[in-house]
């Protein structure tokens, strides 16, 4: 708790026990007026205050105003017990409202730890502790095991693992060495680590996550929108039909003055909005909060909201869905073994800095003798002809081995890159290279089809062969290929053009290179986005790491969210309107109408609160 929380406290305590006491004494007349003004004063001055100098300054209709006409009222009809249980259990609510609200704050707190304190900066052979955002582009700064990573960078120098888990929400640490990048808010775990500076702090990936959360607030969803002006228009409202419940009926002679001045004052406890007034965006809050412990960031509540209704989900492929990296999924030797036919190609295309060639470097026996390859010469769009142990080794595609006078057999419908290769005239097998769909995709996709999306759609620029056997891998109900970036924004205009009455369009794709569909899409999902600036920026939701499953997770959260949202609305109006037409005909006590204030308050800062407990 909080000092000011504490103090609230000891007053609730001091006036509760002060209250019980004059109870059971039962005192009555002035005396008790008197008596029971001491427990009032002690609970209720703020209120009082904060009513006084909201109607100085122009704003009369809120809940002080109800709260103090309403218990300053009852002690002018001698119902001084009920005035002060009226005013303590109200600051009760309020306790319990700035708790849940605190709760709710540390949550998004617990993600602003990422920010760091200092970084250790060579200067003049020695370190020297300074803020980060004093470090220079192009400085060295050194990392101690068990200090956050304060700026973007690339290691120089030192290997180790580094825990991402408060921008992922992953816990298996990330190794890194040398030439390999770093990013700011992660915790060095083990080895030193020199880095040279590629950002300053004002664009590094940490104060863009921190702008990003900090500003999410701001955005409200539709239903808080709602909430605001319902209050804007009800607190008057409710203010004129208590003063008319109080001044008409006598006037028509329906009964005594001081009977309808009871039940109007019944009328205005019951009818402060401090439930759907807090507890809404409480809800939005709270969402949020618990998906930033996933790794989910969220723009604002007006995108998890427009998220819950998420029918349509649209993905980029390559970086995605894939892995965006080739790797060899097949060897096929022809008169040699696997090993030996993979060390022939891996020496043929060691000078080649392709991607192709890589992975099959990659895929290689460890400990190459690469001195055996004498001469490499690249034949542009067909492959590497080198020379091995004295002997031509021809690798690439059909057009080279064609080239090279090698017969083999060309049948076979593979999705991927086929490396054919040839040592001297005798065709010695080939390499299947191809983009490696990641483990947690098709997870994903079934965990949102259960969830209820009700359809899935894929947008690919690769050949339409490579595509399909993706989208049948994964079970996705569309897949369009060979499409430009601009084919990808006239594809989803059709799909958003098709889609249901309130039903949203999800775009999700890795953010570098889909910024125009993610921006265009109802809700934008960028996937991978640690260090892409293009990621934070474009898309309305960032999934902090290359996890798909991640997005089902969102979504879980978002339509938690909601539902919660509508509960505690329908709840609240429910009981509100109830416990006002019970007053207005004389039914309900000043004990039904603090339930219906306070108790549905409490109630639904409660319901409200679950979303921070959100697995």
């Amino acid at each position: 708790m909080t000092k000011k929380q504490k103090k609230m406290l000891r007053r609730i305590i001091v006036s509760a026990v002060l209250f019980l006491a004059l109870k059971l004494a039962d005192v009555t007349g002035w005396l008790g007026l008197i008596l029971y003004l001491v427990p009032y004063a002690v609970i209720g001055w703020d209120v009082l205050w904060r009513a006084l100098r909201n109607i100085l300054n122009g704003q009369v209709f809120d809940e002080n105003f109800l709260m103090a006409v309403a218990t300053v009222g009852a002690l002018g009809c001698g119902e001084y017990p009920e005035a002060v249980a009226v005013m303590l259990f109200y600051q009760v609510g309020e306790l319990f409202q700035s708790v849940a609200v605190a709760r709710s704050r540390q949550s998004i707190s617990d993600l602003m730890d990422i920010r760091p304190d200092y970084a250790n900066v060579e200067r003049e052979g020695r370190l020297v502790q300074v803020d980060p955002e004093e470090v220079s582009v192009g400085d060295i700064i050194v990392i101690k095991p068990g200090e956050r990573v304060p700026l973007d960078g690339v290691v120089t120098e030192g290997t180790s693992a580094l825990d991402t888990a408060a921008l992922t929400g992953e816990s298996m640490p990330r190794d890194v060495a040398e030439g390999q990048d770093v990013i700011s808010g992660c915790v060095n775990l083990s080895g030193l680590l020199r880095v040279k500076v590629s950002k300053p702090f004002g664009e590094s990936t940490v104060a863009k996550i921190l702008d990003l959360v900090e500003n999410s607030a701001s955005k409200k969803a539709k239903a808080e929108h709602f909430i605001t002006k319902f209050a804007r228009y009800y607190t008057p409202a409710v203010v004129f039909a208590a003063l008319a419940l109080a001044i008409l009926p006598p006037l028509l002679g329906m009964g005594p003055f001081g009977m309808w001045l009871r039940r109007a004052l019944i009328f205005l406890v019951v009818s402060c909005p401090c439930a759907l007034v807090i507890s809404i965006p409480l809800s939005f809050f709270g969402g949020i909060g618990g998906a930033s412990k996933q790794g989910i960031l969220v723009k604002g509540g007006n995108y998890l909201e427009a998220l819950a209704g998420a029918g349509i989900v649209v993905f980029d492929k390559t970086g995605t869905l894939t892995k965006g990296a080739f790797a060899v999924t097949e060897v096929c030797p022809v008169g040699m073994t696997e090993e030996e036919l993979l060390t022939l190609a891996a020496l043929a295309e060691q000078f080649s800095d392709h991607p192709i060639s890589r992975s099959i470097r990659s895929a290689a026996p460890d400990r190459l003798d690469l001195e055996r390859a004498a001469s490499a010469e690249e034949i542009a769009g067909c492959g590497v002809k080198a020379v091995v142990d004295g002997m031509t080794v021809w690798a690439g595609n059909a057009k080279l081995m064609k080239l090279a006078g090698v017969q083999f057999d060309e049948s076979g419908d593979r999705v991927g890159t086929m490396i054919h290769v040839a040592l001297e005239d005798r065709y010695a097998g080939h390499i299947l290279v191809a983009d490696q769909v990641k483990e947690t995709s098709a997870q994903a996709l079934r965990e949102l089809k259960a969830a209820g999306i009700r359809r899935t759609v894929m947008l690919t620029g690769d050949a339409p062969a490579v595509g399909e056997a993706v989208g049948k891998a994964l079970g996705i109900d569309e897949v369009h290929a060979g499409l430009l970036p601009g084919d990808k924004v006239d594809r989803v205009e059709q799909l958003l053009a098709g889609k249901r009455a309130g039903e949203q369009l999800v775009f999700v794709g890795d953010g570098i290179n889909d910024a125009p569909v993610l921006s265009r899409a109802d809700i934008g999902v960028a996937m991978g986005a640690m260090g892409s600036d293009a990621a934070i920026e474009a898309a309305d939701i960032v999934l902090m790491d290359d996890d798909l499953s991640k997005l089902p997770v969102a979504v879980r959260i978002a339509r938690k969210t909601l539902g919660i949202v509508r509960q505690n609305i329908v709840f609240a109006l429910g009981v509100k309107f109830l416990v006002l037409a019970l007053s207005a005909l004389g039914l309900a006590n000043m004990w039904m109408a603090v339930f219906a204030d306070v108790g549905v308050s409490v109630i639904a800062i409660l319901n409200a609160s679950r979303m921070l407990k959100a697995k």
